[in-house]
């Protein structure tokens, strides 16, 4: 009995050291795979991913481009329909990073039509404007063309419907930066 106790113990043993020898390999790479996606996932600047991405840099400066295209929103009788900026709420907190804002945009009549073609569409509205503070002082205004942000539904009738949001969208970002 003490000598099957002994090979118990031993095998527990060597189970144990084995499983150790895992745990640690399976910690140091899963901490490099971590770093690196927390690395990569870290820069600010990586481009922007999707297609129909259009991409307009001015000479106003973050503030006065927020209010152009809230003002060019309205007078292409479009309505604003969310705001957020991670800026603004920072600096209440006493924070201060480069200005940025999403700005919502849609209109009910587009909205209808939208869910009347696609009701899993319905997850791209409102579609957005994205005004970005650059380290000169200058501002961007970033948006999607609506016929890219609807294109994988494929609906003829969604595709008519971004195509008229697509000069809209034009105007409204031709009219802020101006």
């Amino acid at each position: 009995m003490p000598a099957m106790l002994a090979a118990v113990v031993g095998l527990l043993a060597a189970a144990r050291r084995a499983a150790g020898r895992l745990l640690l390999g399976g910690l140091i790479f899963g901490g490099l795979a971590l770093g690196s996606q927390v690395a990569g996932g870290a820069r600010a600047d990586n481009g922007y991913p999707y297609p129909g991405t259009r991409v307009l840099g001015t000479a106003k400066s973050f503030e006065q481009l927020f209010d152009d295209l809230q003002a060019a929103v309205q007078s292409n009788q479009m309505g604003l329909v969310a705001r957020a900026s991670a800026s603004m709420g920072a600096s209440r907190r006493g924070v201060e990073i480069p200005g940025n804002a999403v700005i919502g945009v849609y209109r009910n009549d587009y909205a209808v039509r939208m869910l009347e073609a696609s009701v899993p569409a319905g997850i791209e509205a409102p579609l957005r404007f994205y005004v970005t503070e650059n380290a000169d002082g200058t501002a961007t205004l970033t948006y999607r063309r609506p016929s890219a942000v609807f294109q994988p539904y494929g609906s003829k009738d969604l595709d008519a419907m971004a195509a008229e949001l697509d000069a809209i969208f034009a105007a409204i970002a031709a009219d802020a930066v101006r």
